[in-house]
């Protein structure tokens, strides 16, 4: 990073010593990926990666189209696939590089998620041998463009739901893909507007009078001079409040014929005489695997809104360490960090950003190593860090613009682009009410397997297990942590063992009143899931923000040098305590805190928004985005 601009200290200052290896802030920040993001920092230095601010939109995905390529020239489109076709193996780098690119511009990086993340990522996981000889190499250097067509104008959430058919003729072994009704169009597909050549398209397999359910299939829909083939039909969604260099588009289908072979066959395949066959019997089953195999663009996208965020902090604080304003009579005026409310504004977001980073990297490093882990497990984490990260970045972003001002409305600051950008970050990749949902489901289900007794299970239902368990967990959390509802002292407060306690107490006391809910509305089970959603969204974020606290505690710990686990520590303690203030009524009503303990709570936020205002130009350096991404001249000298 070119830290030639005069805010504070280089963050080559904020060291952490491992051995005899001197270790920067940054090195932390980038974690166990460092060499990946660096390939992307040198990439995106080619001068042909530059802001053209106002292009209209049919320039501006040509333009992106074209920084794709040179991304395919430069080795970053190869990085997350298998060496076998042409790539680097290294999954986790590739989120990290994908990372990266939200620094620059949010359509380019969407539009490299589809092609390799959406596109190359369905080849790979559902496809098997001869789809990735056939099919990879093309799509790392990008000479096939394609999409990934699962959402219909009728079913988005709901993949079971999806009505597009895809019939076997076993006469000519074909399959022929079908747009039912008007709901069934495909519809904000990136890619299929103007570039995508070929479609990973979800349909319902069927083979005569069965549908064997959701697979999916392969199907061309432009020849090389971009027509489109016969019975495609394509139409293009417009303009967009964001993203506008990203082609989403609709398809339709009339009769569209591909070979037999053009089945992604991983989870189900099809022979000659139209026989279904699956190595997993249980329809059920075999669905959720074919899902979960699709997590990587979760954790992608969760990865990239932070980035976005680390942006609007990194401009934001930038520009409140240099804006001057007011001041006592007769001094100088004072830089807006200096005042308490701008720190209020800023700093706990800015420790969120950081508590969110180290989350991220467990979750990439599980991704990349989760052969053997419960996927159902890694799933229910990518949900829950995707819902919180995107939530959190569009919260942050509007706060950084109006710490900004009028400077932060206008389209050179870059805010405003990154607001309109990561808005739909909330529903893309899952809406996040709907992953929260599926988070408390799991965490319902999870503690009915911990219980590992049939006979009990089968008595109490799901419901009733989880009351047992969760009671269960609520006396450990009550009775045997240091959660104490008087204490105000701040070594008790920052005691990483009050707030985790705190946050589990919080989570387990919600698990077993949303499990009490269900089971005394008693009926079906999704009506009366349905009637307790407001408890399981509560739920899942305590979740979330246990886990990722977790992740914090355990950073702040393997620090070394006392210089950066003080200032880490400080981070650490803001977002805890900043937690626990936004939901001091819930720990009010609980008993978990008392009145002079919530007030205590709120002053040492206040406190540690102070001590982090102190390095925070440092702080927002050590994310390592370069000026030339950055580009806002209010962030720069």
């Amino acid at each position: 990073m070119n830290n030639s601009n005069g805010f504070g200290d280089d963050p080559k200052d904020l060291v952490v010593l491992g051995g005899s290896k001197t270790t920067t802030m940054q090195e932390i920040l980038d974690g166990p990926y460092r060499a990946a993001r660096q390939q992307a920092r040198q990439a995106l230095e080619d001068p042909a990666f530059q802001y053209r601010d106002g292009l209209p939109k049919e320039e501006y995905r040509e333009q992106v189209m074209d920084w794709v390529h040179l991304l395919a020239e430069k080795g970053i489109t190869q990085t997350g696939f298998p060496a076998d076709v042409g790539g680097k193996g290294d999954l986790a780098g590739s989120i990290a590089q994908f990372e990266m690119l939200a620094h620059f511009d949010l359509s380019l990086l969407i539009k490299t998620g589809v092609q390799l993340g959406l596109f190359g990522g369905s080849i790979e996981a559902l496809g098997t041998e001869s789809h990735h000889q056939a099919y990879l190499g093309k799509v790392m250097s990008v000479e096939l463009p394609g999409c990934f067509a699962m959402t219909e104008t009728g079913h988005g959430s709901n993949v079971r739901g999806l009505e597009t058919t895809a019939t076997y003729d076993k006469g000519r072994d074909e399959w022929v893909i079908q747009t039912p009704t008007p709901a069934a169009q495909k519809e904000f597909i990136g890619g299929a507007a103007t570039h995508a050549r070929m479609a990973t398209v979800f349909a319902q397999l069927r083979i005569g009078e069965e549908n064997h359910g959701i697979h999916a299939f392969l199907v061309p829909l432009r020849d090389e001079r971009g027509q489109a083939l016969p019975g495609v039909t394509l139409s293009d969604c417009g303009e967009k409040e964001g993203l506008n260099g990203v082609d989403n588009g609709r398809i339709s289908f009339d009769g569209v014929r591909i070979p037999r072979g053009n089945l992604l066959n991983k989870f189900g395949d099809v022979d000659a005489q139209g026989d279904y066959t699956s190595a997993i019997a249980n329809p059920d089953k075999r669905f959720f695997a074919m899902i979960a195999t699709l997590v990587k663009g979760r954790v992608s996208v969760s990865s990239a809104a932070l980035a976005a965020a680390k942006s609007g902090l990194t401009i934001a604080v930038r520009h409140g360490s240099q804006r001057l304003q007011f001041g006592p009579d007769g001094k100088p005026e004072l830089p807006l960090l200096d005042y308490q409310a701008h720190q209020r504004r800023l700093m706990p977001h800015l420790a969120t950003a950081y508590a969110l980073t180290f989350a991220h990297q467990d979750l990439q490093q599980r991704y990349a190593e989760h052969q053997g882990e419960d996927s159902r497990a890694l799933e229910a984490s990518a949900n829950a860090l995707k819902a919180m990260s995107t939530d959190s970045t569009i919260e942050t972003l509007k706060e950084c613009r109006k710490a900004c001002g009028g400077k932060g409305y206008m389209a050179e600051n870059r805010l405003p682009s990154l607001i309109a950008d990561t808005d739909v970050f909330a529903t893309f990749e899952g809406d996040n009410t709907v992953l929260r949902l599926r988070v408390a489901e799991s965490l319902l289900k999870g503690y009915a397997r911990e219980l590992k007794d049939k006979k009990i299970v089968k008595a109490m239902g799901m419901s009733g297990v989880a009351v047992h368990i969760a009671g269960q967990a609520i006396w450990n959390a009550v009775e045997h942590n240091p959660v104490q509802a008087r204490k105000t002292s701040r070594e008790h407060l920052t005691d990483p063992k009050f707030q985790v306690a705190a946050f589990q107490a919080r989570e387990d006391r919600l698990v077993a009143g949303l499990a009490k809910r269900v089971k005394a509305r008693g009926g079906d089970p999704t009506e009366a899931f349905n009637a307790c959603q407001d408890h399981a969204l509560a739920l899942a974020r305590a979740h979330t923000e246990r886990t990722v606290l977790e992740q914090f505690v355990k950073a702040v710990e393997s620090t070394s040098d006392p210089k950066a686990k003080a200032q880490l520590k400080s981070l650490c303690d803001l977002y805890a305590l900043s937690r626990i203030e936004a939901n001091a009524s819930w720990f009010l009503e609980k008993g978990i805190l008392g009145p002079a303990k919530s007030e205590a709570v709120r002053d040492l936020v206040l406190d540690l928004c102070k001590e982090v205002r102190t390095d925070a130009v440092q702080l927002v350096d050590a994310f390592g985005i370069p000026d030339k991404c950055l580009g806002a001249p209010i962030a720069l000298t």
